[in-house]
């Protein structure tokens, strides 16, 4: 069956943003109501296309020069976008009602609702994109969009230079993308991913340009899913608004280079060279940021640094061939993520916009619906049964056991870094005493805040279990690991939870003092010190060879010697009749020296 619905899903947001910049920008209310009612139409719509097993979208040709290139405006509605649809119109619609208390008196609204419709519509055109070119596309556009919003707060200097930072990191991992999928198209013919899949075989016998060819692919991914050493942008990205970061780091702009991977597995699995780059890049990811959750004080940076570990964790199973426990584990984070970003900004908004967990503390009694919807959140994130955490991230950790041991105990003892530095964040925030005035004067947010914390709760909680589970996407094949996997997993979250109680109840300051993890590695000082030492350089030189030689040599020489030259002539030419007369004079006299003495 045939249907304009899927691009009902995908438009409704544009239409929604075109409208609010056109007509409606001086009406804050009216531009919010627009984006919320567009992006519940197209949940709406996504529900209908999830539950309806023979629908298909119309396809338009784009470009039809074959049979070198065909470029179709085509939807793919398959198990998998259908996934994605409900994750990111579902988690999108509750973040949009959470920003209308959140946002409701901030001077930028209209701008700030504009710019989430937009990048609604980004991130839906990668979901249902059924050929690389289009993907590349909206792939852009989420890029603008994510600047956009990242900067919301442009006049501050920190939030400007996020937003610069997280584009242009994205731009270097993106260069590597469309090199990528240059050398894909040029190999099979197609851009087409159905296609293209029956065309793998074509690009398998040249085993070093496949290898080429899929890690440049993933490199679009290492920027847009913050992955090590593009990671740098996410964390900083935490100075847009709350609603953004959820939006971000739960089902949007980080799931979409996950999705991407999942989309061309078949051509990712055609290279084990490849795997293997990938599933180390996201363990040395996972741990990485792990370390350097366990020394953050900002509440939102946690977090940030918790999303960077789970996407480790995702590109580590696509890295081991299981697409299947990367979508799975994706599923599951969106929505416990977007609860616990969410319930971070509830604290953040009733403590007049403190982030600094040290100047919170006794929170429990007085935000009790966000203390037990964020204690939702943090149990599933750290894996604790029967959260539905526990379910994907084992889902991964088995098969990392049966295929790569070493990577099966770093992400182990992942799972003991996540539960330490979660449960440090919860004793710290919610328990002891008040350290701030603003903590001891601390309320409950608006219901409009609340309620979706409420509806991401349910399923943070339950997503996890089989029977939910199997209805969306199909797990990963039974593992014979028994119960070693999920008791090792379970042992290490307990040490981890256990540890923080230990360390951290009634402290009134971090008793642990490590720098070096603190600081983020020093990789933001190490990537500063080598642009200064190339860019700013070159940037250096270049201006000399402009100033000096270019400048002054070539261009401001040749016109100072004429200058010059006119200036001599000038004086010859001085309008002065005994001026003349002397000089004529002197000319006779230099004429009659040289005729009779030379």
């Amino acid at each position: 069956m045939s249907s304009a619905l899927p691009w009902y899903i995908l438009l409704l947001p544009f239409f929604a943003s075109v409208a609010i910049v056109l007509f409606t920008k001086s009406h804050r209310g009216l531009s919010a109501a627009i984006s919320v009612t567009a992006v519940l139409g197209s949940f709406a719509a996504s529900c209908v296309v999830f539950a309806s097993p023979n629908i298909r979208a119309l396809e338009l040709t784009w470009i039809d020069l074959r049979p070198v290139l065909y470029v179709p405006l085509g939807l793919v509605l398959d198990d998998l976008s259908k996934t994605m649809l409900l994750i990111v119109t579902g988690i999108g619609a509750l973040i949009h009602i959470y920003s209308l208390g959140y946002m409701k008196d901030d001077s930028g609204k209209s701008r700030f609702f504009a710019s989430l419709s937009f990048f609604m519509f980004s991130m839906l055109g990668i979901v249902l994109a059924n050929n690389f070119v289009m993907m590349f596309i909206f792939w852009e556009l989420v890029g603008v969009s994510s600047y956009l919003l990242i900067g919301h707060w442009f006049e501050r200097d920190a939030a400007a230079e996020a937003a610069k930072k997280a584009f242009i990191t994205n731009r270097i991992g993106d260069f590597g993308f469309l090199l990528g999928i240059l050398m894909a198209w040029t190999a099979t013919g197609t851009i087409v991913f159905q296609d293209m899949a029956q065309e793998v075989g074509r690009i398998t016998d040249y085993p070093e340009y496949l290898t080429i060819a899929v890690l440049l692919i993933f490199c679009g991914a290492v920027g847009k899913s913050a992955q090590f050493p593009l990671h740098v942008w996410l964390p900083d990205a935490m100075e847009g608004p709350t609603p953004i970061s959820a939006l971000i780091h739960a089902a949007t702009m980080v799931a979409a280079g996950v999705y991407m991977l999942a989309r061309i597995g078949f051509l990712i699995q055609a290279s084990p060279e490849a795997l293997s780059v990938i599933a180390w890049i996201g363990t040395i990811t996972a741990v990485m940021a792990a370390l350097i959750a366990t020394q953050q004080n900002d509440i939102k940076r946690i977090l940030a640094y918790s999303t960077l570990s789970q996407l480790g964790y995702m590109v580590m199973a696509i890295g081991l061939a299981s697409g299947e426990a990367a979508m799975f584990h994706l599923f599951t984070h969106a929505f416990f993520k977007a609860l616990l970003f969410l319930g971070a900004g509830s604290i953040i908004v009733m403590l007049h916009h403190e982030q600094n967990i040290w100047k919170m503390g006794g929170l429990a009694g007085r935000l009790g619906i966000t203390f037990l919807t964020f204690m939702v959140g943090t149990l599933a994130l750290i894996g604790f049964p029967p959260f539905s955490g526990f379910f994907s991230k084992d889902a991964i950790l088995a098969v990392a056991h049966e295929k790569n041991r070493a990577i099966f105990w770093l992400g182990l003892f992942t799972a003991f870094l996540t539960a330490f530095y979660m449960v440090r964040l919860v004793v710290v925030v919610f328990f002891g005493k008040a350290r701030s005035e603003h903590a001891r004067a601390g309320r409950e947010a608006p219901w409009v805040m609340i309620a979706p914390l409420i509806l991401l709760a349910i399923p943070a909680f339950a997503s996890g279990f089989s029977f939910v589970a199997k209805i969306f996407l199909p797990l990963p094949g039974e593992h014979e690991t028994g119960w070693l996997v999920p008791g090792l997993a379970l042992t290490a979250t307990v040490a981890g939870i256990t540890l923080a109680v230990l360390l951290y109840r009634r402290r009134e300051s971090d008793p642990v003092n490590l720098p070096l993890f603190r600081n983020g590695f020093y990789l933001n000082e190490i990537y500063g010190f080598f642009i200064k030492a190339s860019q700013e350089a070159l940037a250096s030189l270049s201006a000399f060879i402009d100033r000096w030689i270019l400048d002054a040599g070539l261009v401001r020489g040749p016109s100072r010697a004429t200058w010059g030259f006119g200036s001599i002539l000038r004086l010859l030419q001085v309008g002065n009749l005994q001026a003349y007369a002397f000089l004529f004079g002197l000319g006779i006299v230099g004429l009659i020296y040289f005729t009779l003495f030379r």
